[in-house]
């Protein structure tokens, strides 16, 4: 079997099941989103034998010959599946729609590769197998940043097609930052009309001084409409959405958008180099609250999601200690330093997240300060420490440590011959080295309720370039997600990595080869 992410159980049985134009897709209960899973079979049967499937409502008890069969099965849990290929049919029993979709995605990788070499076929053949299956943690995702670099909308329905083959179930997505302000925000036109555009962008690595500027305008953002397009397609995929609003920091866009905004008032330009920026939201003023409220209030109105991702992460405090509305702002809350400000920023716009039905997750730094809310969720980034701290606490994490979880690092050593990048090296075996666990108490295990790897895009402004940093490393994140209890067999994985890169071939998506090559 050569499934990734790699099925719980699975056995062999004797047979052939043979796929083909007359074979039926069969609906045996009602659920609206049983139409994503028929959608996904037809994709695929499209591709491979030129025609989709007929799909028909039946609850007779005995399964008809040529049929792929969607079964409920309410004892199981939601993400999990299991399938029955037996020469006269396949059953696909689960207890909703995305169990299904998965059985999909398994089944998918179970297509010969011989067979994804001839053309005009008509027909294609799958073994006979039994297969039980479910996902360890609740919480698989990618996290990809469009504001270094924009990509459209098409470029983003591919990444999520990419996610979903992995069953990933999460795509959370870095909308705003220091280069760029990437979601239209009506009650704030400037965002966009000037913050979604920085004039030219640094050449070259931003350690290397010596080199200046491209000279080229680089920008766009994506409209509220188009926000919505993509969500309903990733629903389609059992995809949630996960939208970040960067605060209180990497918050240059809106300075230069709304001046008012920073401790200074002064106007700035949309940043045009990477790294930590001195320039972040004024957290002593009212009108910034207010701001943050009218924004989170519209994006809370486009995802579903039930959380929103708050950013938090590297906000440098010296324009705080200098501006003397910060300043009263921590004297007047009781507040002991700049690090309680920001604890203050949290807290106080997780409430109002809370009381609209949004939880908040936030980058590691969330833990700095007075004491964490105890709904918050802490994503653990820079290594595990903060995520087993989290833990302790009883806080809810995601760990996405840039030790193993940074795809936008180099994946080979051997950098001379590789497109530049923000640095590291993180070959596909130390990815699939990650423990979640590792060094988290058993009482603590819990909290951890997933994996994450990270695209940052300060060196990858197109989509092949991400899919090339992004595959296979994507495969060992899908499969501590999915598989953990499972034990680590790297060269067991590698046969089956291998083995995916043919599907990769088929649909055109960009990766590297490095793992593969003796």
């Amino acid at each position: 079997m050569r499934i990734i992410p790699k099925p719980v159980s699975t056995t062999l049985n004797s047979g052939i099941f043979n796929l083909d134009g007359s074979t039926q897709i069969v609906e045996s209960y009602k659920n609206e989103k049983l139409s994503y899973v028929v959608a996904e079979i037809n994709r695929i049967t499209k591709l491979i034998i030129g025609s989709e499937l007929k799909s028909i409502y039946s609850q007779k008890s005995t399964p008809e010959s040529n049929t792929i069969n969607l079964m409920n099965d309410s004892s199981l849990a939601e993400e999990q599946y299991t399938m029955d290929i037996q020469p006269t049919h396949i059953d696909i029993w689960s207890s909703s729609p995305s169990g299904a979709f998965y059985a999909i995605q398994s089944l998918q990788q179970m297509i010969p590769i011989e067979t994804l070499t001839i053309d005009n076929r008509s027909s294609v053949e799958f073994p006979c197998y039994h297969i039980s299956d479910k996902p360890h943690f609740t919480y698989r995702g990618m996290m990809i940043d469009v504001c270094r670099y924009f990509f459209s909308v098409e470029d983003i329905k591919e990444v999520l097609d990419m996610l979903a083959m992995h069953k990933l179930n999460r795509m959370h997505w870095h909308l705003t930052e220091d280069q760029g302000w990437r979601i239209e925000i009506k009650k704030y036109p400037r965002l966009t009309e000037i913050g979604s555009i920085r004039k030219e962008t640094k050449i070259g690595s931003h350690k290397d001084l010596t080199v200046g500027y491209d000279g080229i305008p680089h920008g766009g953002f994506y409209t509220q409409a188009q926000i919505r397009e993509i969500v309903a397609y990733a629903a389609t995929k059992f995809i949630t959405i996960i939208p970040e609003i960067e605060l209180p920091g990497h918050a240059v866009a809106a300075l230069a958008s709304y001046p008012h905004l920073g401790c200074d008032g002064k106007q700035h330009e949309v940043k045009t180099t990477w790294g930590v920026d001195e320039r972040v939201f004024c957290a002593g003023k009212e009108s910034t609250y207010q701001f943050w409220e009218d924004v989170l209030s519209e994006v809370i109105e486009l995802f579903p999601s039930e959380y929103i991702h708050i950013g938090g992460d590297e906000c440098p405090k010296q324009s705080w200690k200098e501006c003397s509305d910060c300043q009263t702002k921590i004297k007047t809350e009781g507040l002991a330093d700049e690090d309680e400000l920001q604890s203050y920023v949290t807290n106080r716009v997780e409430q109002f997240l809370l009381a609209r039905g949004k939880k908040i997750i936030g980058w590691e730094e969330i833990l700095r300060g007075s004491k964490i809310s105890p709904s918050a969720t802490v994503m653990s980034w820079r290594d595990v420490d903060c995520g087993i701290e989290a833990a302790r606490m009883g806080n809810d994490t995601i760990m996405s440590p840039a030790t193993h979880c940074y795809l936008d690092y180099y994946k080979t050593d051997a950098i001379e011959t590789e497109p530049l990048a923000i640095g590291g090296f993180l070959p596909l075996d130390e990815v699939y080295s990650f423990d979640p666990y590792g060094g988290v108490s058993k009482d603590d295990r819990k909290y951890i309720i997933g994996i994450q790897g990270n695209v940052w895009t300060e060196y990858i402004s197109t989509l092949t370039h991400l899919q090339y940093m992004a595959l296979p490393r994507l495969s060992a994140i899908a499969e501590i997600g999915w598989s953990y209890e499972e034990v680590k067999d790297y060269d067991n994985f590698l046969e089956r990595a291998l083995n995916l890169t043919k599907f990769y071939d088929y649909y055109g998506f960009n990766y590297g080869t490095h793992p593969f090559e003796k």
